[in-house]
C-alpha cells in the first residue's frame, strides 16, 4: 500500500485545494488542474527517516473524518469521500481520500547468472558454488535477500533463474548497493568463501550486456597476493522484470462476500444482556467491521447452524439469520448483528454442532462464479465444539479448488483444538486420501485480543492483522493457479467542481 495517499480537501468558497501525506512531509498543493484558483497553500518541514511524523508546522483546522484504510482501498476506484466535522454549526466541507499502491513495490525481477573459471576450492573435486545476495540498508549493514542453489563440482557454474520482488532486492532504490558473494558449498556448514562483487538494481536492469559481465574478488588474496586479479566472473544470462498481480488489483475490479456463522442464561456465550454484547456478538461485530470494508456492497448473507427452527422444530444446520430462505443477506454487519439477535428468540439452539453444511452451502455459490469476478469469505464464529470433523475436512479440501476463504472466530475459553486443525498451517488438511489444493482456511481465537473479557479492552490492530493475515495470498494462490487477471479499473470520470 501506498505511503503517499493523496487527499483532496474542498473548501468553500473554492473546492480545490489538495492534501498529500507522506512519510516525510505534508504539503498543500494543486490538485485540480482544471481549476484557476488553485495555489500551494503552505509546506511543513521535512521530517527525515519516520513514518510517524510528529510535524511543529500548524496549519489552521478546516475539520476532520476518520476511516479506516480497508474503506479507502474497499471504495470503488479506491476513491472515498467523506465529510469534514469537528468545527460546531459550520458545514466544513468534504474530504476525498485516494490510495494507490507503489509501483516498485510491485515489480517482480527475474533473474539468471553463470559464472567462468571459480577458484578451486575442494581437495578431490573442483567447487560446488552457490551465491547469496544481500540488500545494502540505510546504516551500511546488509540483509541476505536470497541464494541460490548449490551447482555440484565445477568451476563454470549456470544457476537456475529466480524471481524476486524489486523491493526484497533493492527496496525500491534502483541505486542502492546489492551486494553477492559467492561460496563453495561444504556438508559440514563450513562453506568457503570464493569472492564477491557489488552491483545495482539500476545496472542489473541493463540486461545480459559486458557491463554486467563482474570480476568475483576475494579482498583477503588481493592483499596477500600482487598479481592477483579475481576469483572468476560472474555473467547476467538474462534479466526480465513484470509487475505482479496484488490483493488490491482483485478486490477493486471485483466483489467479494462474507457470511455469518440457552440465551436465556448468563453463562451462555449467547446470553443477551441488556447491558452489554454477548461473546458471539462483539466477535461478530470487531471482526465483520474489519472484514466488510473490502465488500463492495455491503451484504451479507448470514446463516446460523445447530438450531430447532420454526415453524416445525427441525434441526438445521443452515438456516438464514433474517427468516428468509429466498434472500438470506443482511445490510451491513449491523444488520446482521440484529438478524443474530432477532433470531435467538425464536429458534432453539440445539446439538449437535456441524460445520460442513454451511462451508457446503458457501461453496455451492462459489462453484458458478469461477472466473475471478467474485470471491467468497465464510465467516464461522463458534465455540470450538464441531460434531462432524470427518465431513467438514472434506468439504474444505473440495471447497479449496474455488475462489472462497473461511475465516473460523473461535470465542470463549474453551480448547480450540479442532480449529486448529481445520486452519492447516502446519499440516495441510486432507480427506480420504486428497489433500487440499490450496490453505483456506485462517483460525483466529478471539480471546488472545481481549483483555478482561466481553465489553472490554480489544486490540483491534492485532485483530485486524491476524483475521486479514492469509486473506490477500489465498485470493492470490487462486487467481494465479488459474491465469486470472484482474478486473480493469474503469477510469473516473473528470469532475466539475462547484463555483
Amino acid at each position: 500500500m501506498s505511503q503517499c495517499p493523496c487527499v483532496h480537501i474542498n473548501t468553500s468558497p473554492c473546492p480545490c485545494v489538495s492534501m498529500s501525506l507522506s512519510p516525510l512531509h505534508v504539503f498543500l498543493s494543486p490538485h485540480y488542474p482544471c481549476c484557476p484558483h488553485t495555489l500551494q497553500f503552505g509546506r511543513t518541514e521535512v521530517i527525515d527517516n519516520s513514518l510517524n511524523p510528529d510535524f511543529l508546522h500548524k496549519f489552521d483546522f478546516l475539520g476532520q473524518a476518520f476511516c479506516t484504510l480497508g474503506e479507502i482501498v474497499g471504495s470503488a476506484g479506491s476513491r472515498l469521500e467523506k465529510p469534514l466535522t469537528g468545527i460546531p454549526g459550520k458545514k466544513c466541507g468534504t474530504i476525498i481520500l485516494l490510495a494507490e499502491e507503489l509501483g516498485n513495490c510491485r515489480d517482480v525481477a527475474t533473474l539468471q547468472f553463470s559464472a567462468n573459471k571459480l577458484d578451486k576450492k575442494d581437495f578431490f573435486g573442483k567447487s560446488d558454488p552457490f551465491m547469496v545476495f544481500y540488500r545494502s540498508n540505510e546504516d551500511g549493514t546488509f540483509t541476505i535477500c536470497h541464494k541460490t542453489e548449490v551447482v555440484r563440482n565445477t568451476l563454470n557454474p549456470v544457476w537456475a533463474a529466480f524471481a524476486i520482488p524489486v523491493r526484497a532486492l533493492c527496496n525500491g532504490d534502483h541505486d542502492r548497493a546489492i551486494k553477492v558473494e559467492v561460496y563453495d558449498w561444504d556438508r559440514d556448514g563450513s562453506h568457503d568463501f570464493i569472492g564477491e562483487f557489488t552491483t545495482s538494481y539500476r545496472e542489473l536492469a541493463r540486461g545480459q550486456s559486458h557491463f554486467n559481465v563482474y570480476e568475483v574478488v576475494n579482498p583477503r588474496k588481493k592483499m596477500k597476493k600482487k598479481k592477483y586479479l579475481n576469483s572468476g566472473t560472474v555473467t547476467l544470462l538474462s534479466f526480465a522484470v513484470e509487475a505482479e498481480h496484488t490483493f488490491l488489483d482483485y478486490i477493486r475490479g471485483a466483489e467479494s462476500h462474507a457470511c455469518a456463522g440457552n440465551p436465556s442464561q448468563p453463562t451462555s456465550l449467547h446470553y443477551l444482556s441488556p447491558f452489554q454484547l454477548n461473546a458471539y456478538s462483539l466477535a461478530l461485530r470487531a471482526v465483520g467491521d474489519i472484514i466488510q470494508d473490502y465488500d463492495s456492497d455491503k451484504m451479507f448473507p448470514a446463516l446460523g447452524f445447530g438450531a430447532k427452527v420454526p415453524p416445525d422444530g427441525h434441526v438445521s444446520h443452515e438456516f438464514p439469520l433474517n427468516g428468509d430462505a429466498s434472500n438470506p443477506a443482511c445490510r451491513g454487519i449491523a444488520g446482521v448483528l440484529e438478524a443474530y439477535q432477532r433470531s435467538l428468540r425464536r429458534v432453539q439452539l440445539y446439538g449437535p454442532t456441524n460445520f460442513a453444511p454451511v462451508v457446503n452451502h458457501v461453496a455451492r455459490s462459489a462453484a458458478t462464479v469461477l472466473d475471478g469476478s467474485q470471491y467468497f469469505v465464510l465467516l464461522i464464529i463458534t465455540d470450538g465444539v464441531i460434531s462432524d470433523m470427518a465431513q467438514t475436512k472434506e468439504a474444505i479440501v473440495n471447497a479449496a479448488k474455488l475462489p472462497m476463504s473461511i475465516i473460523i472466530v473461535g470465542v470463549g475459553q474453551a480448547e480450540f483444538d479442532a480449529m486448529v486443525e481445520l486452519d492447516g498451517d502446519d499440516i495441510r488438511i486432507s480427506s480420504r486420501g486428497k489433500v487440499a489444493e490450496r490453505d483456506i482456511v485462517q483460525f483466529v481465537p478471539f480471546r488472545d485480543y481481549m483483555s478482561g473479557g466481553p465489553g472490554a479492552g480489544l486490540s483491534m490492530a492485532g485483530l485486524a492483522r491476524e483475521v486479514l493475515a492469509e486473506i490477500p495470498d489465498q485470493l492470490l494462490s487462486y487467481m494465479k493457479a488459474r491465469g486470472i487477471k484482474p478486473t480493469p479499473i474503469p477510469p473516473m470520470s473528470p469532475e466539475t467542481p462547484s463555483p
